[in-house]
């Protein structure tokens, strides 16, 4: 056997592994204090990777839905299994061929193979064990109680009182697009729409493009949601979504794509807020994190309808 440390994405730890066997497989090991969008705390954000998890192995298994790179169960049937009390290991097929990047703009013909993917997946019943999602972004309170906190010096770590001052900067503007998202949200929840079960981040970098097409992988955020949370990210502008009309029949809500939109900055916000304010050292992924921080407050300020530059699953 062989274990050889991948340095790809961001929050997770990943290896490229190869059997006794020759077949290539790939691990990925989850810092469960930085789960937020799977759960509060360490023991509920692996009840919630697992859930996600089981989700992804249903879709593939019952659905016959080959697009999805889902985790390969233990002896036992587990899709996840903790390590110790702050991290959990899955292990996934080797999907051969070639991602792209966050941020990267699809050609029309590769949007409209992602939108067929999501089709497909938006028409399938939700298994059971699927979890659901919330709008108002994980965290938001924390932004709150930091903007009514810029008074005094912030010391949990060296980005602290530079995220701080940052805030500072930015406090105006984080104030006005909060009460921005709360109307948006209210507006998109009156129009009454159906839930669907959603990836909740199909962007290039997740797609892998080989042979047979594309595969879709990091399914820890799947969860019941509004199609446009998958949608606002292959775009803001509900022309480009017409094939997922020709497919579907439901033409996107141009409020609800940019309201997940706006709530991919927030919740950016919200998770690195919370990081820099609590203990922390300087890493790549603190560095990272920083780095999304600034662009998602810029977009905030900018008024952007594009999302930030996040560059995790």
């Amino acid at each position: 056997m062989s274990v050889s440390y991948a340095p790809v994405g961001f929050g997770d730890y990943h290896w490229q592994v190869i059997d006794e066997d020759g077949r290539p497989w790939f691990a990925t090991v989850s810092d469960l204090e930085h789960k937020e969008h799977c759960g509060q705390g360490a023991a509920a954000a692996l009840d919630g990777l697992r859930r996600a998890m089981e989700t992804a192995r249903t879709l593939h298994e019952r659905d016959g839905l080959r697009f999805v790179v889902a985790p390969v169960p233990t002896e036992d049937g587990s899709s996840v299994v903790a390590l110790n009390a702050r991290y959990a290991l899955a292990v996934f097929p080797h999907v051969p061929g070639r991602s792209g990047q966050f941020g990267q703009r699809l050609s029309e013909a590769e949007r409209d193979q992602a939108l067929e993917l999501l089709a497909n997946l938006h028409g399938r019943t939700p298994p059971q064990i699927t979890p659901p999602t919330v709008l108002e972004p994980t965290g938001l309170s924390g932004v709150h109680e930091a903007l009514g906190d810029l008074d005094d010096t912030w010391s949990g770590g060296p980005f602290a009182e530079p995220t701080r001052e940052l805030l500072a900067e930015h406090a105006a503007t984080l104030r006005a697009r909060c009460a921005e998202f709360d109307k948006v949200t209210d507006e998109v929840r009156g129009h009454g729409a159906p839930l669907v079960v959603t990836h909740g981040e199909p962007h290039p970098g997740t797609l892998i493009l080989g042979e047979d097409g594309y595969r879709l992988v990091d399914w820890d955020t799947v969860g019941l949601a509004l199609p446009e949370r998958d949608l606002s990210l292959i775009s803001a502008d509900p022309s480009e979504l017409a094939h997922y009309t020709e497919l579907t029949g439901r033409t996107p809500d141009a409020a609800a794509l940019a309201l997940y939109r706006l709530r991919w900055s927030l919740l950016d916000v919200a998770e690195f807020v919370e990081w820099f304010r609590g203990e922390h050292h300087r890493s790549q992924d603190t560095e990272t994190a920083w780095e999304g921080l600034t662009e998602a407050l810029d977009h905030l300020a900018d008024g952007a309808s594009g999302v930030a530059g996040r560059t995790q699953q």
